[in-house]
């Protein structure tokens, strides 16, 4: 069920799995507002790649894609942050609690199982994609021998035309 919860609020933003500010201090159960003091705090250990605030644009965006809701978790003038998986696993360095240590174990866990389902995804893409080609062989195969039997045929109805044919310069 927790697996599920925390698949359900990861997002794929700017190309990467990621999950925002607000449903994070949701799941280790404090305020938005704390959480984001104790990221400020510790800003130098959260970089570009483990950490990214949204644009006006992004924010709209996403927003309106009813991917998820603004308006009950801040206003216009506060643009959430998003957290790569680095940067949830460095979540767990900042947030001491045990309520924490054992959500980022959660959290972590539902990154690999959705990074395993990817490539569960690409190996099934690989497979049918590999089926498709051996089909479409067999296709052609299955045409050139259908294409030879008609060839016969046409022949046998020649070759049958050819000596059943009123001969010329005998008698019978």
């Amino acid at each position: 069920m927790q697996l599920q919860l925390i698949q359900n609020r990861s997002y794929e933003l700017r190309d990467e799995k990621a999950m925002l500010d607000f449903d994070l201090a949701e799941l280790y159960e404090v305020e938005t507002r704390v959480f984001n003091q104790a990221i400020k705090r510790n800003i130098d250990s959260f970089p570009e790649d483990f950490m990214f605030r949204f644009t006006t644009e992004e924010w709209q965006n996403n927003s309106s894609q009813n991917v998820m809701s603004s308006g009950k978790h801040r206003g216009a003038k506060y643009l959430p942050y998003a957290f790569t998986e680095h940067g949830v696993t460095m979540i767990a360095s900042i947030l001491k609690s045990p309520k924490a240590g054992a959500m980022n174990i959660a959290i972590v866990r539902a990154f690999i199982a959705l990074r395993k389902l990817a490539l569960q995804k690409n190996d099934l893409v690989k497979i049918l994609n590999a089926l498709k080609d051996r089909l479409d062989e067999r296709d052609v195969q299955l045409k050139n021998i259908y294409d030879s039997i008609e060839n016969l045929l046409h022949e046998k109805i020649e070759h049958k035309k050819w000596i059943e044919r009123e001969r010329i310069g005998f008698k019978k």
